[in-house]
């Protein structure tokens, strides 16, 4: 069984958002994945990114840089 640990989450309002991300995450080398939306989040299309705690703010710093806004960023065990 996988360890559950304290991870940060971002979900965006649809899937374009989301793929979006995504792209931004390889072509910036973001640390994190697109994962579907862990049920606990009720929000966004079903997609999210996930990440360190960490790397939180460098991810939101990247975001903005790029002008895309994630629906709403949780930290959550999972």
């Amino acid at each position: 069984m996988r360890e559950k640990k304290l991870q940060c989450i971002l979900s965006f309002k649809n899937t374009v958002d989301a793929l979006e991300m995504e792209q931004i995450g390889k072509k910036r080398e973001l640390s994190g994945r697109l994962i579907p939306l862990p049920s606990v989040i009720s929000a966004g299309c079903g997609l999210a990114w996930t990440t360190e705690p960490e790397n939180k703010d460098l991810t939101l710093s990247v975001l903005k840089e790029e002008g895309l806004k994630p629906a709403s960023v949780h930290e959550i065990v999972f």
